[in-house]
């Protein structure tokens, strides 16, 4: 039963240390973040851009 307890404890100890998983959590966030700047800056510039190329685009047609 002790011998049980001990590796019971040893093992939560190394999956209480391990950080391998950390990274991959923090580039994700990362990328999240970078995903939601552009979308916001998408949504923000959208229509100024397509009014701006639909206007030089039926521009060129005339």
């Amino acid at each position: 039963m002790a011998r049980r307890f001990r590796q019971m404890t040893r093992l939560a100890g190394r999956f209480g240390s391990d950080e391998s998983g950390a990274t991959s959590i923090e580039y994700s966030l990362i990328a999240s973040s970078i995903a939601g700047a552009v979308i916001l800056a998408v949504y923000a510039l959208g229509d100024t851009v397509q009014n701006t190329f639909f206007a030089k685009l039926v521009g060129a047609w005339q």
